[in-house]
């Protein structure tokens, strides 16, 4: 009785991670860029095997009554990952919105000279001038865009142009280029659309945009959340009968704990 106590908390705290989890996904449901987060469940066993009971054998001595058994003890969360579905791309028609249609990553250089991944977004330039995220961290090789550029330009392949005045033809600024993981899903999350590297997630993997699954830069465009609110709901709903169940189990432990000290000789 004991152990189900402990083996319902484990529950209520598992589906209280789910439904923080699910929550958040909600609250992001309209967040340019998001990508929902998933938690995977696993099962914990007891550390050897449980003596069930005692019974007489066949020569009179000490047997388990149905042998040895290893018990559960309960459910743990084996991770928690990013779902990198890419989401709706919506139509902006912005020359600073650039989304990806595929697996790849633009690299950001952060203030202390580590690198971070986007998935795109709005651009800016920066007080620099180089053309950076709108938190003002500039973009992966670094380029740099003229104080007078005009009518710039990011073709599917990351190359960018600008049209400054008093030349007939634009010039080339800089390319774009993208990375993508073996497992993007490891990713560390940073906030503001950026992720970091993890030992589960990999190094970043050199591509070429227009080229395999790394995809291709389409200005004007923004990816939005990859949130399905029905399937979120769902989800939400199913959780709250999980944390419900666990809730019934320490009440029903509960319960039997307090007839056994009542117990009378």
């Amino acid at each position: 009785m004991l152990d189900a106590l402990y083996i319902g908390a484990t529950g209520m705290q598992a589906q209280q991670l789910n439904v923080d989890t699910i929550a958040n996904n909600l609250a992001n449901v309209n967040t340019t860029g998001f990508k929902k987060a998933r938690i995977s469940f696993a099962d914990l066993m007891m550390i050897g095997t449980r003596q069930l009971a005692m019974s007489k054998g066949p020569d009179g001595d000490g047997a388990l009554l149905g042998g040895a058994s290893p018990l559960g003890s309960g459910v743990g969360i084996a991770n928690l990952s990013k779902m990198f579905d890419v989401g709706d791309i919506k139509k902006t028609d912005s020359a600073l919105d650039v989304a990806i249609q595929g697996d790849g990553f633009l690299e950001v250089t952060m203030p202390d000279g580590s690198r971070a991944y986007t998935r795109g977004g709005t651009l800016k330039v920066n007080a620099d001038g180089m053309l950076s995220t709108q938190a003002g961290y500039p973009l992966s090789p670094g380029i740099t865009v003229p104080d007078n550029a005009q009518n710039m330009v990011i073709n599917p392949t990351g190359r960018i142009a600008v049209q400054v005045p008093g030349q007939s033809t634009p010039i080339e600024a800089g390319k774009l280029e993208l990375v993508r993981f073996a497992s993007p899903g490891l990713l560390s999350a940073q906030g503001d659309n950026l992720y970091r590297t993890t030992e589960s997630s990999g190094e970043p993997i050199t591509g070429r945009a227009a080229e395999g699954s790394v995809g291709v830069l389409q200005q004007g465009f923004l990816e939005g959340s990859n949130v399905k609110m029905v399937e979120e709901m769902v989800n939400l709903m199913v959780a709250q009968r999980a944390y419900e169940a666990s809730v019934k189990v320490v009440q029903a432990s509960d319960e039997m704990l307090g007839m056994v000290n009542n117990l009378r000789k």
